[in-house]
């Protein structure tokens, strides 16, 4: 099962930066504007857009191949038990066992991925696009990675567009531009999977909820109790954008939900 695991992301990682230097490739060897600014010797935009491209297929193998959350059995059994104490058992959900990884108590938004076979804290989503769970470690750099993959997808469709050559007859033009026009296909799709993957995302982070919690609400145990309305975990769109994308640290979000609770839950 590891081994299809591995053998399975090296395809996807394999597929996604072959596509990306590709397309790369035809809009600088078109007559685009790319391809002018280095027939005129300004080589800014051409750098930049290259730059752009580089650090978006860096930040995609960091996004796949970071740890997102991970939860090994021996660490989480002490701070468990730390947060047991601290805290009245009355006023949150008994920990979930987990009964695929045999975790014993499974912390608050966890969730266990059956793809990847392990238990991901504050558990988001797997995608297969990066072949890897999105969860508490990675989360925030999946969204900075979608920011740089839209802003270069939206440079690459003005790159191409420009180089739309016209002619006499339409066969002439599909022959001509048929590389340019496979590029603009290609980028215009995944121009709005991103677009609509980024924008997603960004209102779930600025309400405090993962993907799974907002599919799953009703079979969740410990939001089965709230309102559609409500969320223990919401504090407001600035502190939740603010400990989304600048407080590095696990959180207890055993300890927040107890705060925003009432007793009678």
């Amino acid at each position: 099962m590891g081994q299809n695991m591995f053998r399975t992301g090296f395809l996807v990682r394999a597929t996604h930066t072959l596509l990306t230097w590709v397309i790369t490739l035809i809009l600088f060897l078109h007559n685009t504007d790319l391809r002018r600014c280095e027939e005129q010797g300004e080589l800014l935009l051409p750098l930049l857009f290259f730059l752009l491209v580089a650090l978006s297929v860096l930040l995609y193998f960091a996004v796949s191949l970071m740890d997102p959350g991970f939860i090994l059995t021996d660490s989480v059994k002490g701070s468990n038990e730390e947060i047991e104490s601290m805290i009245p058992q009355s006023l949150t959900p008994r920990l979930r066992r987990c009964g695929y990884c045999l975790l014993q108590q499974q912390p608050m938004r966890a969730k266990h991925c059956q793809t990847c076979k392990r238990c991901v804290r504050r558990f988001d989503h797997h995608c297969p696009w990066i072949e890897n769970c999105v969860g508490e470690r990675n989360h925030r750099w999946f969204i900075v990675y979608l920011l740089v993959q839209l802003l270069a997808l939206l440079w690459a469709l003005h790159i191409a567009l420009s180089g739309i050559t016209p002619t006499l007859t339409w066969e002439q033009w599909f022959r001509v531009n048929g590389f340019l026009l496979a590029a603009l296909g290609v980028v215009g799709v995944f121009s709005m999977v991103v677009v609509l993957l980024l924008g997603c995302h960004l209102y779930l982070v600025s309400i405090s909820c993962t993907t799974w919690e907002f599919m799953s609400r009703h079979r969740i145990s410990y939001l089965k109790n709230f309102s559609d309305e409500e969320n223990p975990f919401d504090r407001g769109v600035i502190c939740n954008l603010w400990d989304f994308f600048c407080v590095c640290s696990t959180v207890v979000w055993e300890k927040m939900y107890t705060r925003n609770t009432p007793n009678s839950v």
